[in-house]
């Protein structure tokens, strides 16, 4: 794969095959809601002093995960965003709590444990992804066709009590799992899947890249293991 090399292939296995190093990249690709994501932050970072720390967050998740006083409220999101993208976003919530429920992890406690590593060690954090006002916003242009399609298959998904899907949340998903999922959602949602992946991937990588321009030493990237194959892609399409 040229550049492009699991971390399995250098530690023995040691940690998990969604870790991949891509030049000075170390890219951690992470369930939100699992425990073994929490524990592979700690584990890199804790042998690790990368010199910035680049989180799949914008300013205002960064704001409502460490802060959680000064998080927008209902009311504001509601007639910035419009009805469709807020009931799309209130959804997803939702789904993503519930599941953090089963296995005891908070959504987004991976990245809230490299942010407090990170003011222990003194590192840079780098917020490399769109605004999730932005990402929303252009959510509420999908067709309602398609929302409605989402709304529906969310609510008689695999994780309904009649059809259960054997997945341990507590781990991140094979990639080849994830890959599945993720052409599924491109075919089945094709707006979404721009708005939600592929558009933010490009943005990823653009943020990534700004940051290599003066930049040689090692960074740690912290993002949706959904998001790595598409990332490396744009990076590489980018020149880097």
């Amino acid at each position: 794969m040229g550049n492009l090399k699991h971390r399995e292939d250098i530690n023995s296995g040691h940690y998990s095959l969604k870790m991949i190093i891509y030049k000075n990249l170390v890219i951690l690709g992470t369930s939100h809601i699992s425990i073994q994501s929490i524990k592979e932050v700690k584990s890199y970072l804790d042998k690790n002093a990368p010199k910035i720390v680049a989180l799949e967050l914008d300013k205002d998740r960064f704001i409502a995960l460490t802060n959680k006083n000064q998080r927008a409220s209902s009311i504001e999101i509601l007639k910035e965003l419009g009805p469709g993208a807020f009931l799309i976003n209130k959804i997803g919530q939702k789904v993503e709590k519930e599941l953090g429920k089963l296995v005891g992890v908070t959504p987004g406690a991976e990245m809230l444990e490299a942010i407090k590593i990170c003011k222990e060690k003194n590192i840079n954090i780098a917020l490399i992804d769109q605004n999730i006002r932005i990402t929303l916003k252009k959510l509420s242009k999908v067709p309602l066709k398609e929302k409605l399609k989402l709304i529906l298959d969310i609510f008689t998904s695999p994780l309904s009590s009649k059809n259960k899907v054997k997945i341990d949340l507590r781990k991140v998903p094979e990639q080849s799992f994830i890959i599945e999922v993720i052409n599924k959602v491109k075919e089945r949602y094709p707006s979404i899947y721009k708005v939600l992946i592929e558009e933010r991937n490009k943005i990823l990588a653009k943020n990534l890249y700004n940051l290599n321009l003066n930049n040689n030493e090692g960074i740690f990237v912290i993002v949706g293991a959904g998001h790595i194959d598409g990332l490396v892609e744009e990076l590489k399409k980018m020149g880097y």
